[in-house]
């Protein structure tokens, strides 16, 4: 079996939008007529620039080969053009084509991918969401804790035992910094309300996406402790592993940390240092799923778990849970809430969410299939990134 060619989808993702602006999935064609399904993580381009160096990467690197041979065009593409580092536009591109890979295998021989890496750890896979608003609302859920701490009981009877929330305020290109006073207490106030409101029903996990210094983190932290919130995501930004040491060994909340990075060799220095006690690989992102359970190897070795990323489609989803499945050092697993609306839609059946914990699909390969009719009928016709930070510094 050989691969032929690649299809590319950017498709958008319609009001309310969670899970981002847009998805960029891709098929790779088999002459075997096997088709194999992967999604392509937030890379700093317009996805249309996406679709074109998905195109270039596959022509270049991925048609004639072997969809079994994941290691040899892993390696390929990887040091393709004397890179051979974790760019993460390379990163989410092989991420896509690494998982479509093993979406084929899966279906060649009829088998979940995690039957091929170890086999069924997990019956069950426990999940969490965002506090998400919804319409109707007469303020905004992000920044006001009372209607957070209501939306948090009401997760709570659907069936959810963790919820996270970001109340930090804005993420910039300038950061890390000090929380403003008002941040801070804003910060504390959200902790407060939402134990009062779920007790010791549900965990608390607190993210931010690298908002401050280390001295600014342990400030936020000492406040957040009485509340024991089972993670502080991301406090600083990614580039320094060592800073974020500073806040693991400086407060007793778990610290969490990976959706901006790629590679083993990128989380290597995360467990050198001792710079989080869970770790967030988006398998869109980091190198797909074989490079994902590497990386949870190693992080078992360490006594460290993995929580993988999601703010992105349902396939990246789908790669997560094959490789949560077979994980022994899996935590939980964020949902976009449960998994309804168009990221139902937009595959031709849904992944299965019950009462606050996804089953693991028994269907070949990732146990997913894209409705391309859906994805068709909703291209991305905006301007704006998938995510994006203020450019200009907080407070001003």
């Amino acid at each position: 079996m050989k691969i032929t060619d690649v299809k590319t989808f950017v498709v958008g993702n319609p009001p309310p939008g969670f899970g981002g602006r847009y998805f960029v999935f891709i098929k790779l064609v088999t002459d075997a007529g096997i088709e194999g399904l992967g999604e392509v993580y937030n890379l700093p381009y317009h996805p249309k620039v996406v679709e074109h160096m998905v195109r270039d990467v596959v022509e270049r690197c991925v048609v004639g080969k072997d969809p079994y041979d994941i290691e040899r065009i892993w390696r390929s593409v990887y040091g393709s053009g004397f890179i051979h580092r974790p760019d993460i536009s390379t990163m989410g591109i092989l991420s896509a084509i690494e998982m479509a890979c093993w979406d084929i295998v899966g279906k060649d021989v009829n088998k979940p991918v995690y039957k091929l890496l170890g086999g069924q750890v997990h019956e069950k896979l426990r999940s969490y969401t965002y506090i998400y608003p919804k319409e109707g609302d007469k303020t905004n859920v992000y920044a006001d804790p009372v209607l957070a701490a209501e939306r948090a009981a009401e997760y709570l009877a659907m069936g959810f035992t963790a919820l996270k929330f970001d109340p930090a305020g804005p993420y910039t290109v300038y950061d890390g910094r000090q929380l403003s006073l008002t941040e801070l207490d804003r910060s504390e106030t959200f902790c407060r309300l939402l134990r009062e409101a779920v007790g010791n029903k549900a965990d608390l996990l607190f993210g931010t996406h690298g908002q401050m210094t280390a001295a600014g983190a342990l400030r936020l932290a000492r406040r957040l402790e009485p509340y024991d919130p089972l993670w502080l995501e991301e406090p600083v930004p990614p580039d320094n592993q060592r800073e974020m040491a500073k806040v693991a060994r400086g407060t007793t909340i778990p610290v969490a940390c990976g959706e901006r990075l790629a590679t083993k060799w990128e989380f290597q220095r995360v467990l050198e240092e001792g710079a989080a006690a869970i770790l967030q690989m988006n398998l869109g992102r980091v190198g797909g799923i074989l490079e994902g359970k590497k990386i949870a190897s190693m992080a078992e070795a360490c006594h460290v778990q993995i929580a993988p990323h999601l703010y992105c489609g349902p396939v990246v989803g789908a790669a997560n849970i094959q490789l949560a499945t077979c994980s022994p050092n899996f935590l939980i697993q964020e949902s976009i809430l449960d998994w309804k609306g168009f990221h139902t839609e937009i595959l031709k059946k849904p992944i299965q969410w019950e009462n606050g914990y996804i089953i693991p699909p028994t269907a070949p390969g990732l146990g997913v299939e894209l409705d391309e009719d859906v994805a068709r009928a909703n291209p991305y016709t905006g301007t704006m990134l998938h995510l994006d930070m203020t450019h200009e510094p907080a407070g001003v």
